[in-house]
């Protein structure tokens, strides 16, 4: 890995963080993870479903990982963002920043501009990506990813699936019926990863809930273990 840039990348433990960390260890050196934990729900900038379980993914990963705590206001959020890549430069001597940002340039202009202030360079590698050929490449590498959270008319149907090649399937012909984004850039889902090539361990849950109604509704993991 020598003459190689050494990355923190920025982890919620949902299919785009972890296909982006993929992609980054087969070509890099990943020093660190890194996850902003936000107690809003609604955040603008951060993925929230099952965040609290990225700690024992990075457990599984084999990977260190910086955690910092936001209130996820608006733009606010941003500033513990930058707080995370900071102490994550000094920690681990990164000089690259890796995101999962696959459509959503709200997020990739604010967290290129963080990296740029923190003289930081910043990767993309899920950029533009076709969100059905993305989703037929997690499979393709076995990587067991969970739905925790289905938001809008026609995802009911999607709540804690796996992503396999039925539910590629059943998400290509909702997205046509309702115009969804299949790879859930519009926030029509979230996920989480429970295993794959570059997991040590895999995630097992024990026990867990429903919140909230059918088309709007959260998987709340109460009971999860390393196997």
């Amino acid at each position: 890995m020598e003459g190689k840039p050494r990355l923190g990348v920025l982890f919620s433990g949902g299919k785009d963080s972890t296909l982006a960390l993929y992609y980054a260890q087969n070509h890099s050196k990943v020093s660190c993870l890194i996850t902003v934990e936000s107690s809003n729900k609604e955040s603008y900038m951060f993925h929230t479903p099952t965040i609290e379980l990225a700690k024992l993914q990075a457990e599984a990963l084999k990977l260190p990982i910086v955690i910092v705590k936001t209130k996820g206001e608006k733009e606010a959020e941003l500033s513990d963002l930058r707080r995370a890549m900071k102490e994550a430069k000094k920690k681990y001597k990164i000089n690259g920043i890796v995101t999962g940002a696959v459509e959503s340039v709200y997020q990739t202009s604010r967290i290129q501009r963080i990296a740029f202030e923190l003289g930081l360079a910043c990767y993309s590698p899920l950029w533009q990506k076709p969100q059905l050929e993305l989703l037929q490449e997690l499979v393709a590498k076995g990587f067991i990813v969970k739905i925790t959270g289905v938001y809008g008319e026609g995802m009911e149907q999607f709540y804690g699936k796996t992503i396999n090649e039925d539910f590629i399937k059943r998400i290509r012909i909702a997205s046509e019926k309702y115009k969804l984004n299949p790879a859930g850039e519009g926030g029509e889902y979230e996920s989480l990863v429970l295993d794959g090539p570059n997991f040590h361990k895999r995630l097992e849950i024990v026990k867990s809930h429903k919140k909230g109604p059918a088309n709007s509704c959260t998987l709340i993991v109460d009971k999860v273990r390393l196997r």
